[in-house]
């Protein structure tokens, strides 16, 4: 992009909602920009040993009265002979027919890590890594606007991603990773980066490169002491006084918004802070290079 071209917004699609840890359930959130396919919620937690049953539902609103429509009404059940899975569709205050799946694969005393992915006509449900289920659009996946989690579950992080890294055409990228920047950096550019965690890191380096191959700016994460910092040219640390929001075996969005001389920087959708660099240093750096402890799933600018 050169400097005299028009800038558009930035995509809503860029923005991805912060995540929740530790929610008391029960717990209703508004859905950021409601559901569409491509988006996933990520839920992690663990069933405790005397479950009987929860539920995850996607809803139409968050009223008490009347009851909203429920789109996606996910339901495991662990207290009966054979426990299983009920998905259903809750429209005008009745329940459409349901659908079940046996051989859960939850189970009482248990962590798991639940994905739900949205397509066009159908959700996709895996468990710990594994295909579940699939569950057919009763109502409208864009009237969804709220998640509501209800019962005998003990919830850890719930996670929004814009774009599930599944459903990208390369399921992960090489690291260490190197992306050429032949124009440099121009206000309005973003740097977007997501991935995985992986699950004993040690750090994490993002780091821009200039026409002499020099490293005005990287950004680290340091997961031994927990901390953040922009490490200039020289060597010289500033610590970002921000959350530490990498966690082992979690998902993470890196977004470096360029503007005037400075770098803006969001991690999983939370605005951490800025480093200033000059408007003439941006537009020298020629590379993106990005190692650490990390599977990476998308790379974007």
């Amino acid at each position: 992009m050169s400097p005299g071209e028009k800038l558009d917004p930035l995509p809503d699609t860029f923005i991805l909602q912060p995540p929740v840890f530790h929610p008391v359930v029960p717990y209703v959130t508004t859905i950021f920009g409601g559901l569409r396919a491509g988006k996933m919620v990520v839920l992690q937690g663990a069933v405790p040993l005397n479950a009987r049953r929860f539920q995850v539902d996607f809803q139409c609103g968050c009223s008490l009265h009347p009851q909203p429509d429920i789109a996606i009404h996910f339901n495991p059940r662990f207290h009966t002979t054979k426990p299983h899975v009920i998905c259903n569709t809750l429209h005008g205050g009745r329940w459409q027919a349901e659908a079940r799946w046996p051989h859960l694969a939850l189970q009482r005393g248990a962590s798991f890590l639940i994905l739900f992915l949205f397509g066009n006509e159908e959700m996709k449900v895996s468990v710990n890594g594994q295909h579940f289920l699939h569950y057919r659009y009763q109502l409208p996946l864009s009237r969804v606007d709220t998640l509501g989690i209800y019962g005998d579950i003990l919830v850890t992080a719930v996670g929004f991603l814009n774009v599930s890294p599944f459903l990208l055409k390369s399921p992960s990228l090489e690291v260490p990773c190197s992306r050429a920047l032949p124009q440099g950096l121009w206000p309005g550019q973003v740097i977007i980066v997501r991935g995985l965690v992986l699950p004993e890191p040690k750090d994490f380096t993002l780091s821009l490169l200039d026409e002499a191959a020099h490293v005005p700016v990287t950004l680290r994460a340091s997961f031994a002491d927990r901390t953040l910092a922009w490490v200039s040219r020289w060597g010289r640390k500033k610590l970002i006084l921000a959350p530490f929001l990498f966690y082992p075996q979690r998902f993470f969005e890196v977004l470096l918004l360029c503007q005037e001389g400075e770098l803006k920087l969001a991690l999983s959708g939370q605005g951490v802070g800025a480093t200033s660099l000059g408007q003439q240093a941006l537009e020298r750096l020629r590379e993106l290079r990005i190692s650490g402890s990390v599977q990476l799933y998308c790379v974007h600018y």
